[in-house]
């Protein structure tokens, strides 16, 4: 809620700060309308929310595809919403959507991770409570996991991490902690990063004060080192920038540093000329649209 009688001490992109430590999200109010789960009868994806965790709260939304056999396995890709880290949903009808899409065109089956934002749990709590999803994921590996579709269902053998914006820095640290220190009986073939941030614009201030356990502007969570993009554990990497993007340079600079690392695996730069940032959001029925989601399609079903 709005403060009348405090001044304001900072302002940000999507919040802003008062004298007396209040914060007052500023976007617009429909960035926090979510749908139910559903089943969709043209493409014949099935979807429904799950409890990860109840202290702290972690979901997820899941979506499978039309079964053809009983037994059937898909790949499976795990999906971090963007936002900011302070506002959507992995609930919210675009993200929605977009992941019915995928699953439908790439048979895969999508978890896209409800996680904590600021100011309710400030940054790591986005960190966290994605890699204790992704856990909760390898945790079906045996076939005795909590939840029947991805026990049944899920090829363990070709697990994708994504995510947009907020999302696909997320994605890298979940990468990173793959690499790192494992995921018992999960391969992660590939990760995809559309429109990530990674520092080295004016929001790396914003992210600071979200974060106030931040080591600085050169915290490897925000701007990740050389040595740590070495350390990825995949096999190949899937990176989308937009041309009229403020987060342009810092994608393409990912991709360079990553090209100078120790990291062995293929990666592809895809330039969405003319475009702002996540655009596929806002129009995704435009042609640009499609082709992302074509590449993503492409990415997931290659052998």
């Amino acid at each position: 809620m709005a403060s009348t009688d405090s001044e304001i001490v900072k302002e940000f992109r999507f919040f802003r700060v008062y004298e007396d430590s209040r914060v007052q999200l500023t976007f617009p109010p429909f960035l926090k309308a979510t749908v139910p789960p559903s089943d969709d009868p043209v493409t014949g994806v099935r979807s429904k929310d799950v409890t990860i965790s109840s202290e702290p709260l972690v979901s997820a939304r899941i979506f499978v595809p039309k079964l053809t056999d009983p037994k059937q396995k898909f790949p499976l890709l795990f999906y971090v919403h963007g936002g900011g880290f302070c506002m959507m949903s992995a609930f919210a009808p675009g993200y929605h959507d977009f992941c019915r899409t995928i699953s439908a065109q790439a048979g895969a089956i999508v978890v896209s991770v409800e996680y904590g934002l600021f100011p309710d749990r400030p940054i790591p709590a986005c960190y966290e409570d994605s890699w204790v999803a992704l856990q909760w994921v390898a945790s079906h590996v045996g076939g005795n996991g909590p939840e029947p579709w991805l026990n049944d269902h899920v090829d363990f053998g070709k697990v994708f991490i994504g995510g947009d914006s907020a999302g696909g820095n997320i994605s890298h640290t979940l990468a990173f902690r793959v690499g790192s220190i494992g995921l018992p009986g999960v391969k992660v073939v590939g990760v995809i990063f559309i429109h990530p941030y990674f520092g080295g614009t004016e929001d790396d201030e914003m992210w600071l004060f979200m974060n106030p356990s931040n080591s600085g502007l050169q915290d490897p969570r925000m701007k990740p080192p050389v040595e740590d993009l070495g350390k990825l554990g995949c096999e190949r990497l899937l990176i989308f920038v937009a041309e009229k993007d403020h987060l342009y340079t810092p994608g393409k600079d990912y991709y360079e540093d990553l090209k100078k690392s120790e990291w062995g695996g293929k990666v592809e730069l895809i330039e969405n000329h003319g475009e702002e940032h996540v655009f596929h959001m806002r129009n995704p029925k435009c042609e640009k649209a499609a082709e992302l989601m074509g590449k993503i399609v492409s990415f997931i079903k290659e052998d």
